[in-house]
């Protein structure tokens, strides 16, 4: 099992708003985009910096939700998207409508930087996180487009740069994880899966993993016998397995090869003529929002690339490991409401 990578700081672009980012995460998720577009914001951005001559490596990513708006229709329970109105064809008929998820958010984006520039001369921090931060409001978001900041002097705006190498790290993330409340960070639970899988093969030893996704993508209501026949008593029969959960959903982490690596250029309609080419499809696991501040260190809320070549796995991870006091706290809250 691979580790986040190790980094000196943290560059923090706080409150972006993003619209019209791409709400459809992968062929059978939506809601929020794939943690995958944020790894690919993050490459653009090191190749971005190496162009500039900034000595920036971009180690991993983490992401702070404080607002997000899906454009769905507002029906009780079958939903669809608000789709676009394309122009008439060369012939004059309607052009064929593809589907398309949209939604608009505002985040804090979390970057794990390394750079040996930055601990010689701490002082072109400042002017390098305003670069980063200039390029980032020229990019796509997961798709979408940023808006400027409504004030951009305000230090609720203000992107920048933490250390994290003194021994002071915890200190300075403390405080940090505190400013962006309210908002929750998403991060890996890839562990109940198997927790699940357990679970359901109690009942049905033939259960696969993929039951066990599926039996964590849903609320699973059963009815318990009551002792007294009584309205009350018939009412708290219905019991679900989402206690202690949590607020977990279904998440793409990634891709998983079909078959082998094709060389450049033998795979026609390829976008990439010059690049190897290779068959895949989407990985999915478990995911669960938190807030930030029962993060108890960075690495918790960063996602970083694991690929795997000679596996066929091209995909990302976290290191979120829940502490016993969290599970007991998520299950407290979870009773009360």
């Amino acid at each position: 099992m691979s580790t986040c990578p190790s980094f000196d700081y943290l560059v923090v672009l706080p409150h972006l708003r993003v619209q019209n980012a791409n709400a459809v995460s992968s062929p059978l998720t939506h809601g929020f985009p794939s943690m995958t577009a944020f790894l690919g914001l993050m490459w653009a951005l090191e190749r971005r910096s190496r162009a500039a001559g900034l000595d920036l490596g971009f180690r991993a990513v983490g992401v702070v939700c404080h607002a997000h708006q899906e454009q769905v229709n507002d029906d009780r329970f079958v939903k669809s998207f608000h789709l676009t109105r394309n122009p008439v064809g060369k012939d004059g008929k309607t052009a064929a409508i593809v589907e398309e998820g949209r939604v608009h958010l505002e985040l804090t984006l979390i970057l794990a930087i390394e750079s040996e520039r930055w601990l010689r001369d701490p002082e072109v921090q400042q002017a390098d996180v305003a670069a980063v931060s200039e390029w980032v409001s020229q990019m796509r978001v997961a798709g979408g487009s940023i808006l400027p900041a409504a004030n951009p002097n305000w230090h609720r705006y203000r992107p920048c740069s933490v250390p994290m190498h003194g021994d002071d790290g915890w200190e300075l993330f403390r405080k940090l994880r505190m400013r962006w409340l309210p908002g929750f960070t998403l991060v890996s639970r890839d562990e109940l899966i198997d927790t699940r899988l357990a679970e359901l093969r109690t009942h049905d030893a033939a259960a696969t993993r993929l039951d066990a996704w599926l039996s964590l993508c849903r609320i699973n209501w059963r009815y318990e016998t009551p002792e007294k026949d009584t309205v009350q008593a018939r009412r708290d029969a219905w019991k679900h397995d989402r206690a202690g959960l949590g607020w977990v959903v279904p998440i793409p982490v990634g891709y998983g090869a079909l078959g082998d690596i094709y060389p450049p250029g033998a795979v026609a309609n390829a976008r990439d003529a010059t690049t190897p080419f290779r068959f895949v499809e989407s990985l999915f696991s478990v995911g669960q929002w938190i807030s930030p501040h029962r993060l108890h260190d960075p690495q918790q809320m960063l996602w970083y690339a694991d690929s795997r070549p000679d596996d066929g796995l091209y995909r990302c991870r976290n290191d979120f490991q829940p502490a016993p006091e969290f599970d007991f706290i998520q299950a407290q809250f979870d009773q009360s409401h």
